[in-house]
């Protein structure tokens, strides 16, 4: 069985490896609230698509028992986005090593690439920002207390923050410990997907933008010197620049 990244929502941004195994794939697991009815078009017509949006682990695990152990069949557990990033699928991994059931893991395109793709912007931009942070608030999953979101800010980094819109008004207080009110903040709804809805704004209208679009899941933010910067250039392809391969002619 695999265990597939479906991407941010656009089914354009699956991987070919992805688009195989789901036109090869005897039994389909999705989430439907999070992955796009389109997906579907990719898989065989007799495939046995089980949707499990509002199904518990203990629920599906039997499922997928059953139907790679019992029934041989081949079967894709699609995530959304990349399966390495918020994905729950630690336990499941964990119980289908139990079950000696064995699995192959396939990466996707998680939120935060293809919005900076969006905004055309490059997140690592030389004498600016070399580092990405991707997390998430604290809210009914807890955040490790040396992750706390105001000590992650202190890197002034390009921040890529999670399933953090119902609680916006106090990770925009935390960010404003560390970034100036004035920093750019990429408020990204739905990406990839036809409702998908961008705004950048000052950190300080953070909150205030997301109550406007009445954002409450399925909202990424990214804090980040980077998009005020998107003017510059990197010095990698700058004349000046020596590069390794390219050797100067002064």
């Amino acid at each position: 069985m695999y265990i597939v990244g479906a991407g941010p929502g656009d089914p354009d941004l699956l991987t070919v490896k992805a688009q195989k195994l789901l036109a090869a794939a005897d039994v389909i697991l999705f989430a439907d609230s999070l992955i796009p009815e389109q997906i579907l078009e990719l898989c065989r017509k007799d495939a046995e698509i089980i949707r499990t949006a509002n199904q518990t682990l203990e629920e599906i695990l039997p499922i997928m028992i059953d139907r790679v152990r019992s029934q041989h069949k081949s079967l894709v557990r699609l995530h959304s986005g990349d399966p390495s990033l918020y994905s729950a699928i630690h336990e499941q991994m964990h119980l289908l090593a139990e079950a000696n059931i064995p699995f192959e893991v396939i990466p996707g395109i998680s939120a935060f690439q293809a919005a900076a793709a969006k905004l055309k912007v490059e997140l690592t931009v030389p004498g600016l920002v070399q580092t990405i942070i991707l997390t998430r608030i604290s809210g009914r999953t807890e955040v490790p207390t040396t992750e706390e979101l105001a000590s992650l800010a202190a890197h002034q980094a390009s921040l890529c923050l999670y399933l953090s819109a119902r609680h916006v008004e106090n990770a925009q207080a935390k960010l404003l410990e560390h970034y100036p009110a004035e920093t750019p903040i990429a408020i990204c709804f739905r990406i990839g997907w036809p409702d998908e809805k961008i705004r950048v704004v000052p950190l300080n209208q953070m909150a205030d933008c997301t109550h406007e679009e009445k954002l409450i899941r399925t909202t990424l933010y990214i804090i980040s010197p980077a998009l005020s910067a998107a003017k510059g250039r990197s010095r990698l392809y700058h004349p000046e620049h020596n590069h390794l391969f390219r050797s100067s002619h002064h």
